[in-house]
Formats: structure tokens, C-alpha cells, sequence
């Protein structure tokens, strides 16, 4: 991924913030067929040193098939993101030199791919994925709710994945670029706008421009 000197984000606790927040991912791989995306939901889990992506695909999926144990591996996260009109920017009243550009946050997960066909593995991922996305939930579902014949049958057309991180990078591309007065007309612009994408787009544009 290109990066410009401005956009660069290396503080590991921003990367792997975003990361948490926004945990549907897209894995990217090579096969013989070419090049394949899968889209999942993940976790993260520290182990040491490492930070290690957790997720799983339906064992119809030949994925776990075509791309060998210890393949590298690309998992995308996109954080929010927005189209930002030239008319958010002060300047382009007084002299007309603007463009449309396009705001957005990505982190991109480089590391190297295992599989887990271990029931009990799986069932505790299945469970930590849950207990993550029920959390506010005013009545949590649990896995514990499901019959366990159900559960036990199910558990085997699951194959589990975990990607150890071998490096990461991330580009916050927030109007860093653009002189005060266009960025605080970006954050105002934004924020006019009936957009959930665009409001947590401002929010960032503003919590990094005013550092």
C-alpha cells in the first residue's frame, strides 16, 4: 500500500484500535487459481510478543485446502470513511483550486496463516466472537443457548484460522494535508451530513488535526 508522509499511522495502539473496532476483515490470499478474497469477522489475541488474527470459514470453503499452513497472508481492516467535497474547503471560495478527494482509515495485516480443526478451539472462538458483538445487547445471546447436539453438529463444517502478524501498516488519510481552515471546514461540512460514516470520519479528522 502507498502511503504519503502525511497519512502514515504507525502508533501500534491506534492500529490495533481500529482493528477492534472495526473487526470485519477481508483476507487476502493466492491460490493456483489467483488471487482470492475472503470477507470475516475477527478477533485479536495477543500471545507474547504476537498478535495473532482469529476467524473462521465454513469448511466448504476450500480455502483452507488451497493455501497451505504458513502461507503469507493479507488481512484488510477499513475503518470509516468519506467522499469530501471541495465545497467543505474556505480556500476554494477565495481562488477555486480544489478537488474532490476521498477521506478513510485502513489498516493493512500482513502475517502468516495455521488452521484449527480442534471442536473445542473453534467452540471457544465461536463463544469469544459472541460474547464480543452481544456485549450490548439488552438480552446477550450465548452459545450456551443453543442445544449442544445442535451446536455439536454444527461445530465440524467450521474451520478455524489464525493468522500470526508479521507486520503491519496503516494510512489515516484525514485532511493532514489541507491548511486549518479547510480542515475545520471538513469537520463542519461532515458533520452536516446525514451520514454515520462521514459524523465518525469528522470525529477523526478532528481528533488528529487538533494534535
Amino acid at each position: 500500500m502507498y502511503i504519503p508522509a502525511k497519512f502514515k499511522q504507525d502508533n501500534i495502539e491506534e492500529l490495533v484500535a481500529l482493528m477492534q473496532q472495526y473487526p470485519f476483515a477481508t483476507l487476502v490470499t493466492t491460490t493456483d487459481e489467483g488471487i482470492e478474497a475472503t470477507h470475516f469477522p475477527t478477533l485479536l489475541e495477543q500471545r507474547g510478543d504476537d498478535l495473532v488474527i482469529k476467524a473462521h470459514i465454513a469448511k466448504a470453503n476450500k480455502l483452507w485446502q488451497k493455501v497451505a499452513t504458513g502461507a503469507e497472508v493479507l488481512v484488510i481492516f477499513n475503518g470509516p470513511n468519506s467522499y469530501i467535497s471541495p465545497n467543505h474547503y474556505p480556500t476554494k471560495k477565495a481562488h477555486g483550486k480544489a478537488v474532490p478527494t476521498w477521506n478513510y482509515v485502513v489498516v493493512h495485516a500482513k502475517g502468516h496463516i495455521a488452521y484449527s480443526h480442534d471442536p473445542q478451539w473453534i467452540y471457544q472462538l465461536v463463544d469469544e466472537l459472541s460474547q464480543a458483538h452481544e456485549s450490548h445487547s439488552a438480552m446477550p445471546w450465548s452459545i450456551s443457548d443453543a442445544p449442544a447436539e445442535y451446536i455439536d453438529k454444527m461445530l465440524p463444517a467450521i474451520v478455524g484460522i489464525k493468522i500470526t502478524i508479521s507486520s503491519i501498516i496503516g494510512q489515516w488519510k484525514l485532511s493532514q494535508n489541507q491548511p486549518e481552515a479547510n480542515q475545520q471546514g471538513v469537520i463542519s461540512g461532515l458533520k452536516t451530513l446525514d451520514d454515520q460514516g462521514a459524523s465518525a470520519v469528522a470525529a477523526m479528522v478532528k481528533k488528529h488535526c487538533d494534535k
